[in-house]
Parts: C-alpha cells; sequence; structure tokens
C-alpha cells in the first residue's frame, strides 16, 4: 500500500487549489461583472465590493438595452433560442448518420474505407474560410442561405467527424465475440447493433455527443455569413453589445453567463451519465 506524507498531501492540496483558480477564476470574475454596471467594471483599481444591479440580465431578456445614445433593440434571447436549435438538431442528424457509420467502419473492411474515414476526418480539420465562399454562392444558388436546413447542413461539418471517429474508437475497442454469441442465438443484425454494441458504446457516444455540441454551440464564422440577425446564434448576437457608445461590458458578461448555462448543464448531465456507463463495464477485445 502506498503511503502518503501529510507535507505531500498538503503539497498536492496547494498544486489543485493553484490550477482551479486558474482556470475558474476567469468564469468568476465574469460572473461579477455580469452584475456590475460599465462604471464599476472600469474603475481603477478593481474591486470584489460593490452594489449588485439585475439590468444587464433585464436588458438581455426583454431585448432593450439603455445606452447613452438611446435605447437600443436587442435580439439576444432569440439568438439563444436558435443557438440551441441548430445544436441540438446538428447533433441528433450527426448521431443518426455518423454512429452506424462510425460501427461499419469498425466491423467491416472494405475498399477505399480508411481514405473516406480520413476525408471525413479532415472536414473538421479544414480552415472554414476555405469553403465559406463557394458555400455560400450553392446556398444562395439553391435557396438554403439564411435558413435553418442550411446552417444545420453546414454545421455537419463540425458534429459529423467528431461523432464519427469517438465513436468508431469505442466500437473497436468491443469484443466482435459478444455480437458473435448474439447473432448465434438466433437474433438479427439490427437487434444485435442496438441491443448490444449501442449499450457498450454508450459512454463514447455520449461524450462525442457532449463534444459535438459544444463545438457547434461555439461556430462563428457560418453563422455570421449564412445567416442573418434572426437565424444568427449568441456567438454572432453578442456583436450587437459592441455599440456607438462604446463596449457594453456587462452584458456581455450577462450574455456569457446565459450562453454557457445550457453547455455547462449538459456537461453536468452527461458527466454524470459517463460514470454510469463505465461503471457497468466494457469490454475490450
Amino acid at each position: 500500500m502506498d503511503y502518503t506524507s501529510p507535507a505531500e498531501r498538503i503539497l498536492r492540496g496547494i498544486l489543485i487549489a493553484l490550477v482551479l483558480i486558474f482556470f475558474l477564476f476567469p468564469i468568476f470574475w465574469i460572473f461579477l461583472m455580469s452584475f456590475q454596471t460599465n462604471a464599476q467594471i472600469l474603475r481603477i483599481p478593481p474591486s470584489l465590493f460593490f452594489t449588485p444591479t439585475l439590468e444587464n440580465y433585464t436588458a438581455l431578456i426583454t431585448g432593450r438595452l439603455q445606452t447613452a445614445s438611446g435605447v437600443l433593440e436587442l435580439n439576444f434571447m432569440n439568438n439563444l433560442w436558435n443557438s440551441l436549435i441548430l445544436s441540438t438538431v446538428s447533433v441528433i442528424i450527426s448521431l443518426f448518420l455518423g454512429v452506424p457509420a462510425a460501427y461499419a467502419f469498425a466491423r467491416y473492411k472494405f475498399r477505399f474505407s480508411e481514405d473516406i474515414a480520413f476525408t471525413l476526418l479532415s472536414f473538421k480539420f479544414a480552415p472554414p474560410l476555405l469553403v465559406l465562399l463557394p458555400l455560400t454562392m450553392y446556398f444562395q444558388a439553391i435557396g438554403l442561405a439564411n435558413t435553418y436546413i442550411g446552417l444545420i447542413w453546414i454545421y455537419q461539418l463540425i458534429t459529423l467527424p467528431l461523432i464519427l471517429w469517438i465513436v468508431r474508437g469505442y466500437f473497436e475497442d468491443i469484443s466482435p465475440d459478444i455480437e458473435n454469441a448474439y447473432r448465434i442465438a438466433g437474433f438479427s443484425w439490427a437487434r444485435m447493433f442496438f441491443k448490444i454494441s449501442i449499450p457498450l458504446a454508450m459512454p463514447g457516444i455520449a461524450a462525442a455527443a457532449l463534444l459535438s455540441f459544444i463545438f457547434a454551440w461555439n461556430n462563428f464564422v457560418f453563422a455570421l455569413v449564412l445567416a442573418s440577425a434572426d437565424k444568427q446564434p449568441v456567438t454572432v448576437g453578442a456583436l450587437a453589445f459592441v455599440t456607438a457608445s462604446g463596449i457594453q461590458y456587462g452584458q456581455i458578461a450577462a450574455a456569457i453567463v446565459l450562453s454557457i448555462a445550457p453547455t455547462l448543464a449538459l456537461a453536468v448531465v452527461a458527466q454524470r451519465y459517463l460514470v454510469e456507463g463505465l461503471s457497468l463495464g466494457a469490454v475490450k477485445g
């Protein structure tokens, strides 16, 4: 049994605390900024003590921002709803297409299989600006510009390669003997796939879905060019806080808090699900 001295435990605790402070302090500071006015945020030196206000959240929810040059109409809540629709539907479609494709690449070796898989993965690595101009012209020609369908289609370049490659690795780790035994027992391939393969690979599917959702949620370039204000997600809608009277730091901080809340909640739920799935045991060949 390994023995850890009190000094080592104290040192480990201090190091862990420093790492947590380093990564979590910016989020904590943004959370504090969301309850401050611009004057409080920009004062020097900054202070942790202030009179909190809900004006920033009220402006986002009501869609009316009071600035020095007048009242500015905001569309943030609609942007938040757009992000939720685009990211959720994109991940669902990618799961529907990517999970069976990942199983096929993991279990069956056919001609050009690795080339096809690498080509799909290269879509994730390609810079968006490389395909943005031809995609814009193509979408305008077929009428998909400034539509949810067009954006969801483009988001497949982000979500589908991630799901395909992550889930493929989990399927490869599952022993084919378990699936073969189920088939010998007289069950169909479809029943085996849904009753054996998918449950065993569920931790990987959940992780891939979570990462894909986060990447889709954070996308900026595609939505900026291919969508107008009524279809744009929060990443693009945040540009509205750069006004003629200055940058509205308080509203930006409040928008960040509201925009990360769905992904944070999903990460907490998925983490619990991943732990539950891993505790059931995964068989490796």
